[in-house]
Formats: structure tokens, C-alpha cells, sequence
């Protein structure tokens, strides 16, 4: 690995050809909101319903090139995903993804419910990107992930 690359214990999804890179401690949700998306459509306040499609589970290798991060499944973990009381299953999956947003992944009683400017962007390899913290198991998760990435400018 190179110093313009990092390994996190993440999960990555693609919504509408835009990285999202779903952190959190094992158990917070990551596999499950990843599917849920991937599995239920919707438009987060726009015209028209996306979905997802699995870059990376449980860890992704971030790459930094110029002010890019690409993000991207480790070799033994490309197509597939966790399934929890299940194992694993091999998926459809994108190769890379530039990464447009992070998630946090945390209980609600930890959400500040309106957080300031600088708990909303988080630095990765050197860039700040744009940072939710969600509730993965709340029932409006993907509702409000997708919200808030329509809201965010395209890098």
C-alpha cells in the first residue's frame, strides 16, 4: 500500500454513479443499509428513484489521485457481500467508485440532531469530504442518506 492509499473497515456503495462509504463498528449496519439500498429504490427529495450497487464490504481500499478518492473492493473480498445469520453471498458489484459521501453509522441517542459545519465533513488521505452520521436501523436511513448525498456537489 502506498501513502496515497488507506484501508478502512468500511462498506461502499455506488448510488447514481456516487461513492458512499457507509463506517462503523461491526454490527452498526453497514451490510444491511448497503442492501437495503440496493434492494429498494428511492428519489431522497428528487424526481427520480436510484439505487445502489456494491463497490466494497466490510473493507475498502481508498485511493487518492489528484483530489479524488476512488474507492474500491480488496481482491479477496470483490463480489461479495455479508449477510449476517447467513454468510456470504456473491453480488453484482462496481470495480470503483469516487466517493461523494461518508456515513457514520451510530444509534440515534448519538446523533446531534443539528450538527455544526465541521461535524459534517471528515478529512480522508488529505481531503474533506461531506459526513452524515445515521441511525442505520431507523426506518427514514436511506430516505435520509439519500437527501443528503442529492445535496451534495458533485466533486
Amino acid at each position: 500500500m502506498t501513502q496515497n492509499q488507506l484501508l478502512v473497515h468500511a462498506t461502499c456503495i455506488s448510488i447514481d454513479g456516487r461513492g458512499v462509504l457507509l463506517r462503523g463498528p461491526p454490527g452498526s449496519g453497514k451490510s444491511s443499509l448497503a442492501l437495503q439500498l440496493m434492494e429498494t429504490p428511492g428519489t431522497g427529495l428528487g424526481a427520480m428513484a436510484v439505487t445502489a450497487i456494491l463497490v466494497s464490504d466490510d473493507q475498502t481500499l481508498l485511493t487518492r489521485q489528484q483530489e479524488k478518492l476512488f474507492a474500491s473492493a480488496p481482491a479477496t473480498l470483490a463480489g461479495k457481500i455479508e449477510i449476517r445469520g447467513f454468510g456470504i453471498l456473491n453480488t453484482n458489484t462496481l470495480s470503483e467508485a469516487v466517493l461523494a459521501l461518508v456515513v457514520d453509522l451510530m444509534p440515534s441517542p448519538n446523533i446531534e440532531r443539528m450538527p455544526d459545519n465541521s461535524d459534517r465533513m471528515t478529512k480522508l488521505l488529505g481531503l474533506d469530504l461531506p459526513r452524515l452520521t445515521l441511525d442505520a436501523s431507523h426506518p427514514s436511513a436511506c430516505a435520509r442518506l439519500r437527501a443528503v448525498l442529492r445535496q451534495i456537489e458533485p466533486r
